[in-house]
């Protein structure tokens, strides 16, 4: 029998209502599993193609390390999206920490259309590769250029303010070139962040905090508050003994410190200059750096001792491959990123430190630091994938600085690098963190 269509449409109007049936926690947790199994292969081989581009940095290694971030950020943007359908489901508490660290995964968001999310992971390994080829070339006949790992070294020991200054400057040109890349960076970072349902990539990594990154930025501002007493005393003290130092060269009009005079090529740390605004009363300090270089310490052995802090607070042997495949020096025939940093390659094992040492008190105490975020990693690897890291983006960092001050007289002494331990009077910076 024919129906005519204007029925046909009455009847459906009156059919029950189907709608579908909400996800159940199952669901979830199944979705879960597959999505970490995924990851996990996908950050590995991230790992592999990102270190190889870091210690070898060629074009090729450019193209192959953004390739792979390309792959990586596209899968994950998929599975942030698709996991909104559990949004709103009561989960268990670690499942419900999983899908929040999910959507926070990305510390280098990426729009969704392909050609903007590889030109953003291609630009970001070209920074990458530009800021670790970069020299500072002084010109003299027959000086070599300068890698910032020289530079460094040579920063913390400068006392020629125009030497510091040149230093200064013909490092930090090497950022020129690179300003509209990074520019345009943060543009594309910004635009995935905003697809992720966050105001920008600020935002996004203000939110790993466990609190609203409204709270996250009045909590620093509240620390800072603490502490500007102290830091502004200290910036006077500092800046009037540089200037008894230097005279002229230290003075600004603006009442801050030149900062190509704190020894530091980001100013960030002013140990390096505790020589120059000691009290007049201050005793002589003794040098990590020195004693190394007169031990002809070899960098091997300088991470060993970095091995045996942590064996003595209990922890496991570094595993054989540490050894074998960790960077510790530069290398004489490529160029290499020698800025510090740990690497978890497999998130078992496989663990590696990149740095290219010197013989500095620096690199002493940030090989204390660095391995305290390995020691994490391997801590961490029996844990599901998406725990395997810091409580947030702070965390490592806060643990290991806060390793870094265990490196007082009484451990010197206790490993051979010092014979005796001065008086707590007599104890200071240089020695770091030996008051």
């Amino acid at each position: 029998m024919a129906v005519h269509a204007r029925g046909l449409i009455s009847f459906l109007l009156f059919l029950p209502a189907v709608h579908a049936a909400p996800p159940a926690v199952a669901e979830a947790q199944s979705f879960m599993d597959a999505a970490e199994a995924e990851l996990l292969k996908l950050d590995v081989m991230d790992q592999r193609a990102n270190w190889v581009h870091e210690t070898f940095i060629t074009d090729d290694t450019d193209l192959l390390s953004a390739a792979q971030d390309d792959r990586v950020i596209a899968r994950t943007t998929e599975l942030v999206s698709e996991s909104r359908r559990f949004d709103g489901l009561k989960l268990p508490a670690d499942l419900r920490r999983k899908f929040l660290l999910l959507k926070l995964s990305l510390a280098m968001p990426a729009p969704r259309d392909p050609k903007l999310r590889e030109e953003l992971t291609q630009t970001a390994a070209s920074l990458s590769g530009s800021y670790g080829k970069g020299k500072y070339c002084p010109g003299a006949p027959q000086e070599p250029c300068l890698g910032i790992d020289d530079l460094e070294e040579r920063m913390g020991k400068v006392r020629d303010p125009r030497e510091a200054a040149a230093l200064w400057a013909g490092w930090h040109k090497v950022g020129a070139p690179m300003r509209d890349r990074y520019a345009r960076f943060v543009e594309l970072s910004n635009q995935g962040a905003r697809e992720l349902g966050f105001a920008d990539t600020g935002v996004l990594w203000r939110s790993g905090y466990d609190m609203t990154p409204e709270q996250f930025s009045a909590e620093v501002e509240r620390l800072w508050k603490q502490v500007e007493p102290l830091y502004r005393e200290l910036h006077t003290y500092v800046r009037a003994r540089l200037i008894a130092k230097y005279g002229a060269a230290a003075q600004r009009a603006d009442g801050m410190i030149p900062a190509h005079l704190l020894g530091n090529m980001w100013a960030q740390d002013w140990s390096n200059v505790y020589d120059l605004v000691a009290p007049p009363a201050a005793p002589p300090v003794y040098d990590i750096g020195r004693i190394l270089e007169q031990r002809k310490a070899t960098a091997k052995q300088v991470v060993g001792f970095g091995e045996d802090f942590f064996r003595s607070l209990g922890l496991e042997k570094l595993p054989d491959t540490f050894w074998e495949r960790s960077m510790l020096t530069r290398p004489a025939d490529r160029d290499v990123v020698c800025h510090a940093s740990s690497w978890d390659i497999d998130t078992q094992l496989d663990v590696r430190l990149k740095l290219c040492i010197h013989d500095t008190t620096d690199d002493f105490v940030t090989i204390h630091h660095e391995l305290g975020h390995t020691y994490y990693d391997l801590a961490y690897r029996n844990q599901p994938y998406l725990f395997r890291g810091g409580a947030n983006d702070g965390f490592h960092e806060a643990i290991g600085d806060t390793i870094a001050l265990s490196i007082t007289p009484e451990y010197l002494k206790r490993i051979g690098l010092i014979d005796t331990i001065p008086p707590p009077s007599i104890r200071s910076p240089s020695c770091p963190s030996g008051s």
